[in-house]
């Protein structure tokens, strides 16, 4: 996927990693671990222009912003930095998450806060799935072809059926597996 967040999982692994320097082990493994975390978001984005080529001016559509579903946690959230990274390569931005979007304004600048994942689809040239969230595996997706401008999504959390979304129409890229 695109990788760990939230407050505890990250604090915990650098109190390890340092609780182990101290003890004069170096933990490999737990360094390791960190390092593939923070490689995902730009493995992921390397996928997204793959993808689209060119970022820059794109409207990119992004359906979850919690660092896991069924809170408003975006503490180390990897999509919050990913949607800065798009933001850097000069995307437009467009979000929907169940939750977290009130604390998501606090710390994201120049995104359009969407009401539903329809309207994060409407003429995006893209759209990126950040959080697993339950709602999003039932979402309508004849409607949501109709209303992206490519029918393109970047699963990062392979919460579709790969072989289902390309049945559908769409071009279906997931982590890890086919695409």
């Amino acid at each position: 996927g695109i990788g760990y967040g939230g407050s505890c999982f990250p604090k915990d692994l650098d109190a390890f990693i340092n609780i182990s320097e101290k003890l004069g082990y170096n933990f490999e493994l737990l360094k390791a671990a960190k390092e593939i975390n923070q490689q995902q978001k730009f493995f992921f984005l390397n996928k997204i222009k793959d993808a689209l080529w060119i970022i820059k001016d794109k409207n990119i559509g992004v359906l979850g912003l919690s660092f896991k579903p069924n809170t408003d946690d975006i503490r180390s959230a990897p999509s919050i930095d990913i949607v800065r990274l798009l933001q850097m390569e000069g995307a437009k931005i467009k979000v929907y998450d169940p939750c977290a979007m009130g604390k998501a304004k606090d710390v994201l600048d120049k995104v359009k806060f969407c009401q539903d994942p329809y309207d994060v689809c409407r003429g995006s040239d893209c759209l990126l799935i950040l959080t697993e969230w339950d709602e999003f595996k039932e979402l309508d997706f004849l409607k949501m072809k109709k209303l992206l401008k490519r029918p393109l999504i970047i699963d990062g959390r392979n919460i579709y059926d790969a072989e289902k979304m390309e049945k559908l129409g769409f071009t279906y890229i997931g982590i890890g597996r086919k695409g």
